[in-house]
């Protein structure tokens, strides 16, 4: 009996080595090694920083703004805000006549000192920029409102905005390219330079 268990003992401890053996051989034979060059490296790049649509100018916007729809968004500002002339302040100032006001220009409202530091008025762009996210144009706020991502939202807002009180004159949107126009002139003038050429061919030789 102890014969056959050392048999047994020793054939299992042979098949051990045999597959240590075998594992080491086979390790050196398939070993990984790195590549001499890296492979191409995959670069996500943001959207905006890629080169993505050009935003659409607020004097753009702004030609084709709805007052009626800037009410309604409006209301998502009624909470802080009032805007009839003569209104109390709220959570935040009132809002009659503010476009093209100083920053902060609301008599006995505590504004933050972030706000009140931008120079110059509430013109277009500014209130754009601020309807749009308010902690990225006065970092420091105190106003919570997350803003509206929407251009043409904010557009419509702001033109009610202006007709309450302001009446600024709407700006200039600024002048669309003209591809086309700007192919038929240099076709044009292509062809007329190759006019003389021609002539000066057609012409019998003197």
């Amino acid at each position: 009996m102890d014969d056959r268990s050392n048999t047994i003992a020793g054939w299992v401890l042979a098949g051990g080595i045999v597959a240590l053996g075998l594992s080491i051989v086979t390790g050196m034979y398939f070993k990984a090694e790195a590549p001499e060059k890296e492979g191409f490296a995959v670069v996500v790049e943001d959207a905006a920083a890629a080169g993505g649509a050009a935003a659409v100018p607020i004097a753009t916007l702004l030609a084709t703004a709805d007052i009626a729809k800037g009410e309604a968004v409006f209301k998502k500002c009624a909470a802080c805000h009032t805007i009839a002339q003569g209104g109390a302040n709220g959570i935040g100032p009132n809002l009659w006549a503010s476009m093209g006001k100083a920053h902060g220009h609301v008599a006995g409202f505590a504004y933050s000192d972030a706000l009140k530091s931008i120079p110059g008025n509430w013109d277009w762009e500014g209130m754009d920029k601020w309807l749009a996210n308010p902690k990225k144009y006065a970092p420091g706020t105190k106003m919570t409102f997350a803003g509206l991502g929407n251009p043409e939202e904010r557009a419509n807002l702001i033109l009610y905005l202006n007709a309450q009180g302001s009446n600024l004159p709407l700006p200039t949107p600024p002048a669309a390219e003209a591809p086309a126009a700007d192919a038929a002139v240099d076709a044009a003038t292509g062809e007329a330079g190759a006019a003389p050429a021609t002539d000066a061919a057609a012409a019998p030789a003197k």
